[in-house]
């Protein structure tokens, strides 16, 4: 039997806003990463998040808490008021894992989750949601410039105009356009 291939995880520096990339091109064809509970456990993992195993209503939860915390950092980043049913999803997955920080012997920061470790990492990926909404961090919330896209992502840049959720998806296809009608319109025989 042959292996299912699944579409690759987008990777950023702040993890709810990696999160929410699990589904991409949400304004065009819609791209669902983690269409089945192991791909959520995969991209657990990939993000320091280990889990022995998930189940489909764990994943149904997951994708609430990524809708959640997408909406709500649209509103954010549209300056628009939160709305209550994803703030109420983003808290109660907060409190509702036991994970802890711990410190390792490299000097580095890891997850040590519970025996409810779907919650508990879940919990993790919220807590992380609620520092970037409520400004705790440096940075800003701004949405992809691609019309299909629009992914929410955390600009952390200098200047706090990056423009996209990640330049070697987006952004390299909009410049791709942009030289492509360049070169059709520098091609039009001048009339």
């Amino acid at each position: 039997m042959a292996a299912t291939s699944f579409p690759g995880f987008r990777h950023g520096v702040v993890l709810a806003t990696s999160f929410t990339g699990t589904l991409t091109e949400r304004c065009g064809n819609a791209l669902e990463r983690i269409p089945v509970p192991q791909r959520l456990a995969d991209w657990l993992t990939v993000n320091g998040l280990a889990v022995d195993s998930c189940t489909q209503p764990q994943l149904d939860r997951a994708r609430e808490l990524r809708e959640s915390i997408h909406v709500a950092a649209t509103a954010v980043a549209n300056q628009e008021p939160l709305p209550s049913s994803a703030i109420q999803v983003i808290n109660d997955c907060s409190t509702g894992g036991q994970a802890s920080e711990i410190l390792t012997s490299e000097g580095t920061r890891k997850w040590r989750l519970g025996p409810a470790s779907v919650e508990d990492a879940l919990g993790v990926i919220a807590a992380d949601a609620i520092s970037i909404i409520a400004g705790e961090r440096d940075g800003r919330i701004a949405l992809c410039a691609s019309p299909t896209c629009r992914a929410a992502f955390f600009d952390t840049s200098r200047s706090r105009t990056r423009r996209w959720c990640d330049m070697d998806t987006c952004g390299n296809r909009e410049k791709k356009a942009r030289f492509l009608a360049s070169r059709r319109n520098n091609s039009q025989p001048a009339g």
